[in-house]
């Protein structure tokens, strides 16, 4: 490509023209959940509702989570630098739905009874790791804007490596909450390993070339 076209073209993936009606659409996809949810609860389809809107919203942050992760192996594989623009919306959502699944659990399932919320965390392992993991996720939220990280510099990136070891906490979180069938949390384990495989891959991949 002619380097006097080289400049508008770089500009051209990295903003394109209808990334505002992307970011829209995306904003209204991540809520849909919400929707579907409320609907199958008022329509009395959910047989245990408390725990069809913990399971419910759990699910859909990790989805979200996921989906956060695959935004730079996508980026890489088609080219669309654009993605990068949709990283922080989803993981905002993945933040919300988490909260959500979070205070959820608290107030209607156990009443915010202290006592027994903090029984929970400490004998049952799995929201053990389900609880470690939000409390990760929470300083990636709050860092998430431009001005966090202007101020952080690099060491923003440092601190925003904690995505790994906390959607490993959510798969893992997934899978011990599933008693029988592992179908579901099976699939998020694989999807997990598949997108840390591919950053492994391309970091090996890298670190000869940088020798």
């Amino acid at each position: 490509m002619p380097t006097e076209y080289r400049s508008t073209y770089d500009q051209a993936i990295m903003k394109p023209a209808h990334l505002p009606r992307l970011k829209a659409a995306l904003f209204i996809i991540c809520l849909l959940p919400i929707a579907r949810g409320a609907w199958i609860v008022l329509s009395g389809a959910a047989i245990n509702p408390v725990e069809f809107i913990i399971r419910s919203l759990g699910t859909w942050g990790l989805t979200a989570l996921l989906a956060t992760l695959a935004i730079t192996p996508l980026r890489r594989l088609s080219g669309w630098n654009w993605l990068v623009k949709l990283r922080r919306m989803l993981g905002l959502f993945a933040f919300f739905y988490i909260s959500l699944h979070f205070a959820v659990y608290i107030w209607l399932d156990k009443f915010f009874e202290l006592p027994a919320i903090l029984r929970d965390i400490y004998k049952r392992p799995f929201i053990t790791v389900g609880f470690a993991a939000f409390i990760l996720l929470i300083p990636l939220a709050i860092t998430s804007t431009d001005a966090m990280m202007r101020r952080l510099k690099r060491n923003w990136v440092r601190l925003h490596w904690l995505v790994y070891p906390i959607a490993m906490a959510g798969v893992l979180h997934y899978w011990w909450l599933v008693k029988r069938d592992h179908t579901q949390p099976l699939i998020y384990a694989l999807c997990l390993a598949l997108l840390l495989a591919a950053r492994l891959w391309w970091r090996l991949r890298k670190a000869p070339a940088a020798t």
